[in-house]
């Protein structure tokens, strides 16, 4: 039999670990002595290749879902020092208080919307000014269209 499924693997391309005889017609299969003989077969579907088998994304998804409710972000997880992160987390945060700042000096936003947004934006809800610029839009804190 390992002749057979060695011969086969040469006839299909594939490796031998690929190659399925069905069991119920393994004694056709114990027979065969020439590639002719398992062309033969392997028309008859007697042998077959077995599929491919492909990486699992089922744990990469639950990762993913437990990324999106916050988890998995402990010290391990994190890249770069903790001054480079603080120095990106200010960065931001000036660059969106400028943004609210610019929007309520020109009367685009109400003083008690910048007050709210402000906070918003201490308590980390954006990740940047398309972000805050997006939930301005989305909940209708424009004063003006």
């Amino acid at each position: 039999m390992r002749m057979v499924k060695r011969l086969a693997a040469e006839v299909l391309g594939v490796g031998v670990s690929r190659v399925y005889i069905d069991p119920e017609r393994a004694a056709d299969a114990m027979t065969a002595i020439t590639k002719d003989d398992v062309r033969r077969l392997i028309d008859e579907g007697v042998i077959r290749p077995k599929p491919v088998k492909g990486t699992s994304r089922a744990r990469a998804r639950v990762r993913l879902a437990k990324k999106r409710k916050g988890l998995r972000r402990g010290e391990g997880s994190r890249e770069g020092s903790v001054n480079l992160r603080k120095r990106l987390w200010v960065n931001r945060v000036r660059a969106l208080r400028k943004l609210l700042k610019y929007m309520r000096d020109r009367r685009l936003i109400s003083r008690s919307t910048y007050r709210r947004l402000y906070r918003l934006v201490k308590g980390g809800v954006f990740h940047s000014k398309a972000h805050l610029k997006t939930y301005i839009k989305e909940h209708g804190l424009f004063r003006r269209a």
